[in-house]
């Protein structure tokens, strides 16, 4: 019963999908099936025999997505023409979904859908299906593959995956300009039904902008829409699918769109006219105010531009823009007198930086505002007649004497009374004074225009009770007297060569026009001779050229000429100084080129030179310097504390180069020169001071003097040492070649073995030769005889 009522619910659906439907392809594998099991009883029960085509061929079947009833959805069914019904055929399912999703009865071969489908995670399966013996599963029919579709249904509503949506149009734009376009997608099946078909409307947004259904494109549905009045619009756009009829679903989405600016606002004053001041005391640059045109658009739309268009101000002032402002502002041009003129008046002008031609017909984009400035009256100092003042005065007048006159005002209208003084850095030395009520200035004292030829100096002018005041510059000249004599601008001497001829011209004196000078008579040393017969005169011209009279000098006689000139001067009152003119007599060549002037040359030596004497003095100089030096260095070295001498024995070395004889050999060494190295005969003092006391030897110290014990002798020493009172007050060193009874090594001295008896063997001593036959006697093997006797 349960498979006939999944059979009918099958039918059901099937007949649905038909009458849904039409074009829609048909269950072929199952109409296929049952058309050749009718035909097959039609045979049994007609006892018509013909062969028939099997029929297991399956093509696909159908399923409606999101069923959601109590029993699975009957899929379909497979049957093959070898079944008869007993129950021996085995129906296998396999492929995508089989065993899971897709059951099949193994007997009647039904397939059942047990889970719910969604079309849009999976739109078909693919399946295999065989039968198979039930009791050997040997194939009965071979595999045939088949399609399960998932029919759509309308279970999604459309999404617009990007939104929200923000977009822009210019303000100002005319009716239908497109914004922007917005798009939903539908997953249900676009190929089946109206489940994908949308359909786009405006929820939000009118009367403002329109959509169109179709495409989803938004435009603007008014005119002359205003940024300055309204600059954002919230839209809401609806996307339904089914084509936009009642049942459908949909989905919106959110727009906001932004009216960006134009330029179609012009500039516009709050108000018509501007009243403004400025003290007469500004400088011309500084600013007087300030007044702004006021432009709703923005960025470049809202820029202004200011120019003043006319008024009597005009040359007095200038206007300028603050770039971040936006502001005209107003400076002062040049300066402003309150006395002179109170009021100005200007007519600004305020227009747009960049104009829209297509809003030109809306009236120009400029404004015009009226600008009134008052000058304002200020404590202004005082001011000189003239910038600067110059004036002259004689040289050497007296004190007192008027140099000139300055002249201040006060410019204010209380016409305050004015004070001068001489700024006293300008006039250290005080040369002028200034009457403080009238501005005349005097000098103090005479002037001298050869040690000051111009004076400046700086005039203070203050009002009466304020701190203004102003300076002026005043230029005084010292005028020129003839105060003083004439004389050379130079006493340089004239060099005359020895074989000059007469009337050869020297080298002119440096003198000005307009003086006239006259040759005193001039004596000879040797000559005795007068103006007439003078060696030299002067022509008495602007240029005092010197010309020689007599043909010859001598230097040998004499090489100098002293030759006094009286100049004259053409002022008033005239002025005349004698100078003297030294002329030297020089050694010239054959082409009068001067060789020297000076008689050192004559006593010189022939082949040198000026250059080889100074040489060779300079080297004598440091010659000497270096022998100074030398003796002052020897001088500062300090004498040794303790001096030795050659003859002190204990710091000597005595060097013998010959073989000694041993004891016996008395003539190469004597023990006694050891002893006494200084005498044998009593005590010598130290030669390294001068004591104030001798002492003398102490006879039990001193060992006898045929002793040779060397240690007697150096424990004497040392004694002699430490008691010796003159002995310097530092400690001494003294070294001495004895090793001593205690060394380790055994003392090399020969003279300790005559006393001891030796157990080495020195025969070899024997055959070294006649030279060591002294030591082989001494060291070698005894003659038996010997001992005996």
């Amino acid at each position: 019963m349960r498979e006939g009522l999944g059979l009918q619910v099958f039918l059901v659906c099937l007949g649905m999908a038909v009458c849904s439907h039409a074009s829609m392809p048909q269950n072929h594998a199952h109409q296929r099936g049952l058309s050749l099991h009718r035909h097959k009883e039609r045979g049994k029960e007609g006892q018509v025999l013909h062969r028939s085509k099997r029929g297991w061929v399956w093509n696909q079947f159908f399923v409606i997505e999101e069923y959601t009833g109590p029993d699975p959805v009957l899929v379909g069914r497979l049957h093959s023409d070898v079944d008869t019904g007993d129950g021996n055929i085995k129906y296998i399912l396999s492929g995508e979904g089989a065993g899971t999703i897709f059951v099949i009865d193994d007997k009647t071969g039904n397939i059942h859908a047990t889970k719910t489908l969604d079309r849009e995670e999976q739109a078909q399966y693919t399946l295999t299906a065989q039968a198979v013996a039930r009791d050997t599963n040997k194939p009965l029919e071979p595999p045939s593959e088949f399609i399960v579709k998932v029919q759509d249904i309308n279970d999604n509503p459309p999404e617009f995956l990007h939104g929200p949506y923000y977009a822009s149009v210019p303000e100002m734009s005319n009716v239908g300009t497109s914004v922007m376009q917005v798009t939903a997608t539908d997953a249900d099946d676009p190929t089946y039904g109206n489940s994908a078909r949308l359909v786009y409307s405006i929820l939000q947004g009118q009367p403002y902008f329109s959509v169109e259904p179709q495409t989803g494109i938004i435009r603007t549905a008014l005119p002359n829409m205003d940024r300055e009045a309204r600059q954002e619009y919230d839209v809401v756009i609806q996307a339904k699918d089914m084509g936009g009829h009642m049942g459908g679903l949909s989905g919106t989405t959110e727009v906001k769109i932004t009216l960006t600016d134009v330029n179609d606002n012009p500039p516009k004053f709050p108000q018509s006219v501007y009243t403004m001041s400025v003290s007469e005391d500004k400088v011309p640059g500084e600013e007087v105010g300030r007044l702004k045109a006021k432009d709703p658009d923005l960025g470049e739309n809202g820029l202004v531009l200011y120019r003043l268009i006319e008024g009597d101000g005009m040359n007095m002032f200038e206007i300028s823009v603050d770039s971040e402002t936006q502001e005209a502002v107003i400076k002062l041009k040049k300066p402003v007198d309150f006395e002179a003129k109170r009021t100005y008046t200007l007519r600004v002008e305020a227009s747009n930086k960049f104009e829209d031609p297509r809003f030109n017909a809306w009236g120009p984009y400029k404004d015009t505002a009226t600008v009134k400035i008052m000058v304002e009256d200020a404590d202004e100092p005082p001011a000189f007649t003239s910038p600067n003042y110059t004036f002259e005065v004689e040289e050497n007048a007296p004190n007192g004497t008027v140099v000139g006159r300055v002249h201040a005002r006060d410019t204010d209208v209380a016409n305050s009374p004015i004070r001068y003084m001489i700024l006293s850095y300008t006039d250290v030395d005080q040369f002028f004074t200034i009457d403080s009520e009238k501005g005349i200035i005097k000098t103090t004292r005479p002037l001298d225009r050869e040690t000051q030829s111009w004076h400046n100096i700086s005039v203070s002018a203050a009002e009466i009770g304020h701190h203004q005041d102003a300076k002026v510059r005043v230029n005084i000249k010292v005028k020129d007297l003839n105060d003083n004599a004439p004389e050379f601008a130079a006493q340089n001497d004239v060099l005359v060569c020895e074989n000059v001829a007469p009337g050869k011209v020297r080298p002119r004196l440096r003198l000005n026009n307009g003086f006239a000078f006259c040759l005193f008579p001039y004596r000879a040393v040797t000559l005795s001779l007068t103006l007439c017969f003078s060696p030299l005169s002067v022509i008495t011209d602007s240029t005092a050229s010197i010309f020689v009279t007599r043909k010859g000098f001598s230097r040998m006689t004499q090489d100098i000429y002293f030759l006094p000139i009286e100049i004259n001067d053409n002022g008033v009152p005239p002025m005349s100084s004698t100078n003297t003119l030294t002329i030297r007599v020089c050694s010239c060549d054959s082409r009068d080129t001067i060789l020297s002037c000076n008689v050192e040359p004559f006593i010189l030596p022939a082949g040198l030179s000026t250059g080889a004497l100074i040489a060779i003095l300079a080297c004598i100089v440091i010659l000497l310097a270096i022998v100074v030096l030398f003796v002052a260095l020897r001088r500062q070295k300090k004498e040794p504390l303790i001096v030795f001498e050659e003859e002190d024995i204990r710091e000597n070395i005595i060097t013998y180069d010959d073989e000694g004889g041993g004891e016996e050999d008395t003539e190469a060494f004597d023990i006694a020169t050891l002893q006494n190295p200084d005498g044998a005969n009593g005590f010598l003092p130290r030669k390294d001071i001068k004591p104030e006391l001798q002492y003398p030897t102490r006879p039990g110290t001193r060992p006898a003097a045929n002793s040779v014990d060397v240690d007697d002798f150096i424990k004497t020493r040392i004694s002699d040492a430490d008691n010796d009172p003159t002995a310097p007050p530092y400690d001494s060193i003294q070294i001495y070649g004895y090793e001593g009874r205690g060394s380790v090594a055994g003392s090399l001295s020969s003279l300790e073995t005559v006393t001891t008896d030796s157990d080495l063997d020195y025969d070899y001593l024997q055959s070294w030769g006649p030279r060591f036959k002294k030591l082989a006697d001494l060291y070698g093997t005894k003659d038996p005889a010997d001992d005996n006797s």
